[in-house]
């Protein structure tokens, strides 16, 4: 649905983006990740053809944004960080002013009725947008971005501002909305893109660092293995055993969890998977493993880590070049 291919952006002599490339396919919910100056916001007007490309293509359900933008656009539905709402006007004056923008064909009072249903701003249709709430008029925003039904929908920091009961309205929101829409969710919150994207696109200084489904972003980034381990056994034999296991890199005690049983935080090297030595070596000894828990990264820690990771490639190359690297 959407192809963005070797995509350049200069402002000047500063490459914000840096010939990029993802596929986004029909009805997945992408999440567009990246720290503040990673070149999100610049993708994602480029996308929607807010503004030119220094190099490569973009192309919204076949059709080229800079070459057909009017086809393009009409298969777009945009929500920018700060919505472009006219305070002035009701909420049905500005709906149905996006509307004859758009140049909509469908049935115009049902068609915004319908909208105005799934978005629920039915209570507030007569009111001026602004005597509304920041939640509110975040769903004035999604709905302008619905008019005319586009395929394509991208939200820029939907929930930015919001209370927690808010943000997960609008959350829920965009998952119904992913149902029968192709989404880019660009956002800082991480656990809302664990909640609710398919798949994560990570960006930093312009480059793309991880292109992943969701469940399988832990491994696009190398590091240390960490379980909880409940053994039966006596307490600083058991650790010895466990420092000296091969693979171990660390291991500590982290409590009681039973009357009978010691909890272990153990780390292994990268990459390795001890969880069978673990177990041979507990059973030569006739100590008891009750429970095995594994310690995933959240997405926090695989965020930093991807970026940390080109930050020190970006240096390492800086370093044979001689060039500095801001």
């Amino acid at each position: 649905m959407i192809e963005i291919n070797n995509l350049v952006k200069n402002y000047g002599d500063k490459q914000a983006v840096c010939n990029i490339s993802f596929n986004v396919n029909e009805g997945e919910i992408m999440g567009f990740l990246g720290p503040n100056g990673a070149g999100k916001s610049t993708t994602l007007n480029i996308l929607t053809g807010y503004l030119s490309a220094t190099n490569g293509t973009v192309k919204i359900d076949g059709f080229d944004i800079f070459d057909n933008p009017f086809e393009a656009k009409k298969r777009i539905g945009f929500l920018p960080e700060l919505p472009p709402l006219y305070l002035d006007m009701t909420v049905k004056e500005y709906l149905s002013f996006v509307y004859e923008l758009k140049r909509c064909k469908f049935p115009k009072a049902q068609h915004i009725k319908e909208i105005c249903d799934v978005v629920k701003i039915n209570d507030v249709f007569n009111r001026m947008i602004k005597n509304l709430s920041k939640g509110y008029r975040q769903r004035v925003g999604i709905a302008q971005a619905l008019i005319g039904n586009p395929q394509v929908l991208v939200f820029d920091e939907p929930t930015i501002g919001l209370d927690p009961k808010q943000i997960i309205e609008i959350r829920n929101l965009i998952k119904m909305l992913g149902k029968e829409h192709t989404i880019i969710l660009s956002t800082h919150i991480l656990p809302e893109v664990q909640a609710i994207c398919d798949r994560i696109v990570v960006i930093n200084k312009g480059v793309i660092v991880a292109n992943e489904k969701t469940e399988d972003l832990t491994l696009a980034v190398e590091g240390p293995r960490r379980i909880i381990a409940k053994i039966v056994g006596p307490e600083n034999d058991v650790l010895k055993m466990l420092k000296t296991l091969q693979g171990v890199k660390f291991c500590e005690v982290i409590g009681k969890r039973d009357t009978d049983s010691i909890s272990y935080m153990i780390e292994s090297d990268e990459n390795i998977d001890i969880r069978k030595l673990l177990f041979y070596a507990l059973a030569k000894n006739s100590w008891a493993l009750i429970g095995l828990e594994g310690m995933e990264m959240n997405l926090e820690d695989i965020f930093i880590k991807l970026v940390d990771k080109q930050n020190e490639k970006k240096k390492a190359a800086s370093k044979i070049t001689g060039k500095v690297v801001k």
